[in-house]
């Protein structure tokens, strides 16, 4: 059975950082597209940033040059570096993972971590 756990976020103030961290179990990572999204109160949900099996990653406009996403292959985690937040960064963040790649529907989920940024 596969299990997402995500952990790591919190309440931060602008300019400030985070990470959040996924815990994966019953899949093996290096085989699986993992990815961040996020939900803000009352909008859509949207995919933040996204790290292919070929090790690829890609990110939405929006915060390319402030997360990064990375993996550690021998503890089965992913994590997001979120640098230099906005209040408009502030939502749930989810990790998800998809054995087809990033480009696809997501085919677990986690449960979320709320990141709250004041202004």
């Amino acid at each position: 059975q596969v299990q997402l756990v995500e952990s790591g976020g919190g309440l931060v103030q602008t300019g400030g950082s985070l990470r959040l961290s996924c815990a994966a179990s019953g899949i093996r990572l290096d085989l699986w597209a993992m990815a961040w999204f996020r939900q803000a109160p009352g909008k859509e949900r949207e995919g933040v940033a996204c790290h292919s099996m070929n090790r690829g990653t890609n990110y939405t406009e929006s915060v390319k040059g402030r997360f990064t996403i990375s993996r550690d292959y021998a503890n089965n985690a992913v994590f997001l570096q979120m640098d230099s937040l906005k209040p408009e960064d502030t939502a749930v963040y989810y990790c998800a993972t998809d054995h087809r790649g990033c480009a696809y529907g997501m085919d677990h989920w986690g449960k979320g971590t709320l990141v709250t940024v004041s202004s």
